[in-house]
């Protein structure tokens, strides 16, 4: 990877903006689709994957929860095939562990059914399973029934990324770090990109890919941004190594429809050390205070500000308060939050637990007050903006950067306008 460098100009047939598992995803199929173009991403950190996707647990989402027929059931379904074929070619370690949906209560059980024919849909392989079954795959997990989901994985995404970033470069595209975009200039010929070190890179076309700074670099392009960005910030603890033995897999509960985030969870990852694997538990969603506030006590006030001065956040905040709050307490006490896991696995204690770093979630909010929970992508002549691309973006990464540039190629043709998805 090159480092940003001052008075530098550079041209390619594609800029992406967006140094993201997304964003590499695009220039790599743009690349693979058509050899010989050339290709620039532009991350603003000294680093690939250093937001979003760097702070990710290493799911391989199966598509159990989305609707059928949405571009997340779609993609995801698309994307885990592509990820697991990817991963194997190039030995990147992966595993097909599967999962358990929890039931705690008989409410909670009601809900499966409907869930697992959703997932079933999707063309997941699931199965509801009894109390008893449930034990035989995660002995200390409390429950009435679950979701045995066979399809659920877990890999490292940080990896995938890197090599995203090595196979775009020895295809002879640039990944160029420490560029933060400043400008966009979108003409009659060509795009025009402009960085806060003062170089400038022109491409034929733009792909918008910014995760965390999406809905601005929208602005940038001269086009209207469907949402804003509202950051969130996950917090999660790490299972100490006496404590693994407590989850198997993973352990999920049952999605409260009438919440945004799924809930705290147990999640198997894919490294490990002389103790075994390391196990996640979390997160706990509160509001950030900065779009990149991995603590509580980063603050940007000029994040914040338009975070609270968004009608749409007020709505939202007024509607999930009692939740909000939960969280807001969860945050500061970890006995709360013990609480919340032992709801799952009853025997954890807060001995069991230590602090791991944070990450940040990119909640797309529209002016209504709804949280966007599907893929959103405004196109226009020469820009592909993608305004929301949440979880499961890492798992379906390479559809998706498919789907892009499938558009760019429909622009090129002529053969699709000012399309809105």
């Amino acid at each position: 990877m090159t480092a940003d460098a001052p008075n530098t100009t550079e041209r390619a047939d594609l800029v992406v903006v967006g140094g993201g598992i997304v964003g590499l995803a695009t220039a790599h199929r743009f690349l693979e689709r058509h050899p010989g173009k050339s290709v620039i991403v532009l991350e603003k950190e000294d680093r690939v994957a250093a937001h979003q996707t760097g702070h990710n647990s290493g799911v391989i989402h199966s598509g159990i929860y989305y609707k059928p027929g949405s571009l997340k059931a779609l993609n995801c379904r698309r994307g885990l095939e592509m990820l697991e074929a990817f991963a194997d070619e190039h030995d990147i370690a992966r595993e097909r562990c599967g999962k358990v949906i929890v039931a705690l209560d008989d409410d909670e059980a009601a809900r499966l059914d409907g869930l697992c024919e959703r997932g079933i849909a999707n063309g997941v392989t699931c199965r509801v399973i009894s109390a008893e079954e449930l034990r035989e795959f995660e002995p200390a997990c409390a429950g009435v029934r679950a979701i045995r989901v066979e399809d659920t994985g877990i890999i490292d995404y940080g990896l995938v990324c890197r090599t995203y970033a090595r196979l775009i470069e020895e295809r002879g595209g640039s990944v160029v770090t420490s560029a933060r975009v400043a400008d966009v200039d979108v003409g009659h010929t060509e795009v025009a990109v402009r960085t806060n070190s003062g170089c400038e890179f022109f491409g034929e076309q733009l792909a918008n890919c910014a995760g965390l700074q999406s809905d601005r670099v929208t602005g940038m392009s001269g086009a209207k941004s469907p949402v804003k960005i509202v950051p969130f910030r996950g917090e999660y603890f790490e299972l100490t190594p006496g404590a693994r033995h407590l989850c198997r897999d993973l352990i999920y509960p049952v999605p409260d429809p009438a919440f945004p985030f799924l809930g705290v969870h147990f999640t198997r990852m894919i490294t490990s050390d002389e103790h075994g694997h390391h196990v996640e538990c979390g997160p706990n969603a509160v509001l950030a205070f900065a779009r990149e506030g991995y603590t509580r006590t980063t603050i940007d006030w000029g994040d914040l500000a338009e975070t609270l001065s968004y009608p749409a956040f007020w709505k939202i905040a007024l509607k999930h308060w009692r939740t909000g709050a939960g969280e807001m307490f969860r945050s500061f006490s970890k006995r709360a939050f013990v609480r919340a896991l032992q709801r799952l696995i009853p025997d954890i204690t807060e001995d069991d637990l230590v602090e791991v770093p944070a990450g940040v979630r990119a909640q797309a909010l529209a002016p209504d007050g709804t949280l966007l929970d599907d893929f959103s992508i405004v196109q226009s002549e020469r820009v592909i903006n993608v305004c929301n691309a949440p979880s499961p973006a890492a798992t379906a990464s390479l559809a998706i950067g498919d789907s892009v540039v499938g558009r760019l190629e429909q622009v090129a043709l002529g053969t699709s306008r000012g399309m809105h998805t």
